[in-house]
This record gives structure tokens, sequence and C-alpha cells, in this order.
């Protein structure tokens, strides 16, 4: 057993912004356990105040390159709130489609340029591209598959600029959702590959009960944009409640903000989703599951990289069958009109790391008075700490270099992203 441990990770590798890990055993009792978040702070709710209704999602779409789509959609979600607007069929089905793409592209991104190289035991993907270049290929093919929908639907690949509150700028051309369509049903092969790739690698084998928060929309459908707020502990309210069950707090070694509900910490993200939503899953993703051994009573974190492999099964045929319906419906110029008022809005979309929170209020002049955003990754700080606490007593028969190793997957397991969470800093003014 390893008494005396002491782990500095500066930084973690193969992870989205600045994180370190720091733990220190002595005589087999951790005394200093933590995921130090120095991440430069980003003050995005400030820098919204004084700008108009509908700069938000623009703005706000620029705090991540990956997971832009997200934060744009929870924009125009909370904005649409305040306003009292509910968006037309054609703009929803716009809308799935498009945040399908950011879900393929950033699930691809994760699982296999930054988890696969710890699962086939190298540094990062580069040594694959001469150990398995199929698998490097493989990679580069899905995730601009998932930028190309992207691209389609918002007019560029990352920060759309066709998507805007009650509906698009641009519309798609038929022509290119066709040549999407096509290139979804190929890349079922690739996803048969991926699957089997996963299911002949070994995953840590670690359990720890927690909360579990996502969208719902009562199996109707799996949930990312629209439905209500649920949780493994059998509560469920309407978005814009959010603030009676999230609890956020700034802790003294972070730049991001960590967040408790019914538990001391929660999880958000795929492995989250599919726990709330597996009835709504498509055929084609359950049976993923089922070859991949995911259970919906799975409490692995490590196993979030899977659901995130369910997912891309699930987003591939659901996009497929969203083609359909919108070139069936036609694609149709649509009135626009905003008609702005004074208030509150609250929205929120389910993006790939996580349950994202947008809240805006607006003055009777269109222009932003407040803002509040809850990142994902800030919401799954607490729980992956707790995880950390829960892991390590369970490794200490390890050598240094191997629980480092497994405290580091233990956070890319998660797909933080780091620099969405860094945006506020508790100022101390002497």
């Amino acid at each position: 057993m390893s008494a005396n441990v002491n782990v500095n990770v500066r930084h973690i590798t193969r992870v989205e912004g600045h994180g370190n890990i720091v733990l220190n055993v002595t005589n087999g009792e951790i005394e200093d356990l933590r995921l130090d978040i120095v991440e430069a702070p980003r003050f995005y709710e400030a820098m919204l105040r004084g700008r108009k209704w509908d700069e938000a999602s623009h703005i706000t779409s620029r705090i991540c390159g990956i997971c832009s789509w997200g934060h744009t959609t929870a924009s125009l979600n909370a904005m649409e709130n305040c306003f009292g607007i509910m968006p037309s069929e054609q703009t929803v089905r716009l809308r799935k489609l498009g945040f399908h793409g950011e879900m393929l592209q950033s699930h691809y991104l994760h699982v296999l340029y930054l988890v696969a190289p710890d699962l086939l035991g190298v540094g990062s993907v580069i040594p694959l591209v001469e150990t398995h270049p199929e698998v490097v290929k493989l990679a580069l093919r899905v995730k601009r598959l998932g930028n190309d929908i992207c691209c389609a639907i918002g007019g560029r690949h990352i920060h759309p600029i066709a998507c805007a509150v009650n509906g698009f700028t641009c519309l798609p051309k038929p022509a290119d959702l066709k040549d999407l369509q096509k290139r979804l049903v190929a890349s079922r092969d690739d996803l048969h590959t991926i699957v089997d790739l996963l299911r002949n690698l070994s995953l840590p084998s670690f359990e720890r009960d927690t909360e579990y928060i996502s969208l719902t929309d009562h199996g109707r459908e799996y949930a990312y944009i629209l439905g209500s707020l649920k949780s493994s502990e059998g509560w469920e309210i309407p978005v814009p409640e959010y603030r009676s069950r999230i609890h956020e707090w700034v802790p003294d070694h972070s730049t991001g903000k960590h967040a408790k509900s019914s538990r001391d910490s929660y999880m958000v993200g795929a492995l989250a989703r599919f726990k709330n939503n597996y009835e709504a899953l498509h055929p084609a993703a359950k049976a993923a599951a089922e070859e991949l051994g995911l259970k919906r009573t799975s409490c692995n974190p490590f196993m979030n990289s899977v659901a995130q492999v369910v997912e891309c099964v699930h987003c591939t045929e659901d996009a497929v069958e969203l083609i359909d319906e919108i070139l069936d419906n036609g694609l149709k110029e649509e009135d626009r009109h905003v008609e702005v008022k004074a208030g509150t809005g609250a929205g929120a979309a389910d993006v790939p790391r996580g349950t994202l929170f947008h809240e805006y209020t607006v003055d009777g002049d269109g222009t932003i008075t407040g803002a509040n955003l809850v990142i994902p990754t800030g919401q799954n700080f607490a729980n992956i700490e707790d995880d950390m606490r829960a892991l390590v007593p369970q490794i200490l028969d390890r050598s240094q270099d191997e629980i480092r190793l497994m405290l580091e997957m233990l956070v890319r397991a998660y797909d933080p992203c780091i620099s969405c969470s860094a945006h506020l800093l508790d100022v101390k003014f002497v």
C-alpha cells in the first residue's frame, strides 16, 4: 500500500482549459485533495449588461468554440422565455438538427481524441497515427460530419450566425440536407467500429452513487433543448425555477463555481441524461448501450464516455429522421417578429457536458440589465472531487504514477470544458 502519496499535476492534459490535481496522503489518510481550476476568469455576465437583447446569443456563443451551439440554444431559449415566444415547429426541428451536429462533433472529439489514448496506453492521439491510423482517420471523418451539420444549419462551423430569437435569419438548402443525410447513414458503419473498439477496451471499475440531473421530456423524446429539469432524487421542476434546486458557491481553490442540489454534489452530462431519459432513446442507441454493457443502474463516472457513444448513435438516427421531417414539410421563410418587453427569462439546453442555464433580465428598451449563466462543468466540479475522495482509498495499493493517471482519467471522463466554467471570480479588494 502507498502510505504516503504526493500528486501535483499542472496542468491536466487532454481537457479543455487549465486545471490542476493536488493529492497528499500521509500514513494512508487523505490530508489534501483538490481539483484546482486556475483558468483565468472571463466576465461574460458583466459583459452582457448594457447590450441589446438580440446580441446575447452571439456574445455567449463565444464562451466556447466546442459548445457554441449549446450556448446559442440556451441563450435563445432564455430570451424567448422572457418575451413569451413559442418558436415554430420548423425552428425547433432545425435547432434540434444543429444541436445533434454539436453533440456528434463534441462527443467524437472527447471519446476518440482525448479518452482513447488512455485506453490504448499512449499519452496523446499523436502516437495513434502510427499504431492505429484507422482510428485517427475515423475520428477525423465523423467529427467533420458533426461540424458540417452545424455549418449547414447555423451558417458556419462554430459560433452560429443564422440562429435567432424566434427563427433563423437564413435557412439551409434542401440539397445540403440531403447530402448530410447520406453521410449520416454512411456513418453508421463508423459507429459500429467505434462500438467494437470500446467493447474490447477496459474502463476502470469504480462505482459511487450520486445525484443525476438533466432535462427530461417525460419519455416523449430524448431531451436536449426542450423539457423540464429532472433529478434522480425524484424531483422535477420547470426550467425557470432552476434557482430553487441548483445552489452555487465559489470555493477558495477555483475560478469556477461549484454546485449542489439534493446532495452535497451531483453529476450532469451524458451519463445523467442516459439514466433520466433511457426510455426515449432510439432503439439503435439502446442496442449499442446493451452491447457496451451500459446499464441504467450504472454509477461509474468512467462510463460517461460510453454514454456519449450511445448518444452518438441516438443523434445520428434522430438526425436522419429529422431531415426527412424537415424536407417533407418544406422549408419556408417565417415571420420572426419579436415584441420586446421588460422581464426576466430563463432557458436551458442539455449540451454535451450537461445542463446549461442562461437567464436574462431585460428592460423596456430591450437592454440587458442582468444575466446569470450556470455552466455544466462547474456543476460537475464538486462531484469530481467527491469521486476522487472515494476512488483514492481504493487505489492506494498502486504506484504513485498509476494513482496520478487514474485521477487524470477520472477528470477526463467528465469531459470538462474548464474555460466555460471560469466565468466568475470572487474578488476581494484591499
